[in-house]
């Protein structure tokens, strides 16, 4: 019979956790193009010897997804959520090894800690179970996803889309901790996406005054949002005042108290592309630029989008394009989730885990959407798509430890 527990084996097996990242790593997994077959294959050989149910299931054949269920004592289902792909690298600018290198504690490589390391803690976990015939109080299932550093459709959004994901809760493994602050986000921010059009008359650029210029015309459109918007105090829902206390408290130190407050209080508003114009000698007749706005969960976007219409309307030959927008969601702090995901944290870190809301958004809040009580939580480092990424061994024992733990926890939180 076993001696251990899961806790103990993952102690104790710490140098096959930092192998099987290294393994992972080791397996190129660039978005663009996003193809993930080979580590997809490596995950599939690791789990053969398991006693779990594996699915792959794919819509893009280079972009497969794998999902993975241990049963445990109870039906309800506890999601793991990670992505294999990364962010492109240059390896001519890194010190290190960008398909992994050990140094010490660190283990550096591209998906590191974003989100490689995590996935390994997860399936180090599974393995623990496994390992120590232990059964989990919850069921357990993974889903390892293709295609989400890019937001595209073959990862997660396929799984949802093809019915795929049955949970009653999902932690995902993003990386949301650095070295002295911990967090687990319960909350993302909803967006406004715009594509705008600027018209303007051509004319020789010695001679500017017989034009109109569309660059000139649509810059002046883009600070007319930011003045009529960026300043403007949104408001803030009940249920986020909570997370947003935490969140401040969690982003002041590396922006200030007063910049945090503002990130969350109103909207933020990003020039993010600019184009027009053929020659510096030239008077742009034409220009488009994309703004990307931000707003705090719980605003409503539809209605903030309908002001930033009349608001564009009313700017001389400017028009929308095109426009996306989404609704930011949060998991209340006081939910049998969060309250497991960070206590247990807490517990294996020995210091405070703030629950924050993330600035952006991302598969949480599909999920979130789908009805399944959604957080992300990892232990990592502030090196996300940097030169150089790395984790920690004890980032990754302390995942897997987390992650291993986090089923008891939430059983209990539901009892």
């Amino acid at each position: 019979m076993p001696t251990l527990d899961p806790d103990g084996y993952v102690e104790e097996h710490r140098g096959e956790l930092v192998d099987l990242t290294l393994d992972l790593l080791a397996i190129e997994t660039p978005n663009p193009p996003g193809d993930t077959r080979a580590v997809v294959e490596r995950i599939d050989a690791y789990l053969d010897p398991l006693p779990v149910d594996v699915e792959r299931f794919a819509v893009d054949p280079a972009k497969p997804n794998l999902l993975v269920t241990l049963p445990g004592e109870r039906e309800e289902t506890l999601l793991y959520n990670g992505h294999l792909d990364t962010v492109p690298f240059d390896a001519d600018e890194w010190s290190y090894d960008p398909l992994g290198e050990r140094a010490d504690d660190r283990i550096y490589g591209r998906g590191a800690t974003d989100m490689k390391g995590q996935v390994a803690a997860m399936l180090f976990a599974l393995t623990a179970f496994a390992e120590t015939e232990t059964t989990p109080p919850l069921t357990l299932r993974f889903a390892f996803v293709s295609d989400e550093e890019v937001g595209g459709d073959a990862g997660l959004p396929a799984l949802v889309d093809g019915g795929h994901v049955d949970a009653d809760a999902c932690v995902i493994g993003e990386p949301t901790c650095e070295e002295g602050r911990h967090s687990v986000t319960v909350a993302d921010r909803g967006s406004i996406w715009l594509t705008l059009d600027a018209s303007g008359e051509a004319a020789h650029g010695s001679r500017p005054m017989l034009g109109v210029n569309a660059i000139d015309r649509l810059y002046a459109a883009v600070e007319t949002l930011r003045e009529r918007f960026g300043t403007r105090d949104l408001d803030i829902d009940a249920e986020m005042e909570p997370v947003l206390a935490e969140s401040v408290d969690y982003y002041a130190p590396m922006m200030g108290d007063a910049t945090a407050r503002t990130l969350f209080t109103t909207p933020s508003i990003n020039l993010g592309t600019l184009r027009g114009g053929e020659a510096i000698n030239s008077v742009p007749q034409s220009a488009r630029a994309e703004v990307d706005v931000r707003l705090t969960a719980g605003v409503e976007t539809s209605a903030m989008l309908s002001e930033v219409r009349d608001c564009v309307a009313g700017c001389e030959d400017i028009t929308i394009a095109d426009v996306s927008w989404s609704v930011g969601t949060v998991e209340p702090v006081d939910s049998p989730l969060v309250e497991a995901v960070a206590s247990t944290a807490e517990a294996v870190a020995g210091e405070r885990v703030y629950r924050r809301s993330a600035t952006g958004g991302g598969d949480a809040k599909r999920l979130r959407n789908e009805g399944i009580p959604t957080v992300e939580f990892g232990f990592g480092t502030d090196t996300v798509h940097a030169v150089d990424e790395y984790t920690t061994v004890d980032a990754l024992a302390g995942n897997a430890t987390v992650y291993a733990r986090l089923p008891g926890a939430l059983a209990r939180s539901l009892d």
